[in-house]
């Protein structure tokens, strides 16, 4: 089992709003916080086709390098739970061809301050003490 969590996605070029499921990813290592979107859900928040601003990036992937695009300072998020939300944090937008799942990098989860207690589906705000549970997945098809 993987850690998801509930997701409000706001682009910063639209103001179109999205509330999703997110994997935390701590193998997606960024230098920035980074939100990697599928391209269905970058074109529902208006990001597809890409703005002007966004630059075709080579990255490593357990499959072999890819082409993403990334749109730098594209987007705000905010984790909600039942209870709190966490953000909003300003992060670029990786556009992906490939992934189905709405997958966010260390640093942005860092930032957002989700702290992984149990692999199998365990996870907790880093100034808490209250042990959550995963959410389940959603794919961008």
């Amino acid at each position: 089992m993987a850690i998801r969590v509930r997701l409000r996605i706001k682009s910063l070029y639209t103001g179109k709003e999205v509330v999703t499921r997110a994997l935390v990813n701590s193998g997606f290592e960024a230098e920035t916080p980074q939100l990697l979107v599928p391209r269905p859900l970058a074109a529902t928040l208006g990001l597809w086709p890409p703005p002007p601003e966004a630059q075709l990036v080579e990255v490593g992937t357990a499959g072999g390098p890819v082409r993403n695009y990334l749109v730098p300072n594209a987007a705000e998020v905010t984790v909600e739970t039942n209870d709190r939300r966490v953000g909003p944090v300003k992060c670029d937008i990786m556009i992906s061809n490939l992934e189905q799942e709405v997958l966010i990098s260390d640093k942005l989860g860092g930032e957002l301050g989700i702290v992984i207690l149990d692999l199998r589906g365990k996870w907790r705000f880093f100034n808490e003490d209250e042990v959550r549970e995963t959410e389940p997945p959603q794919y961008w098809f």
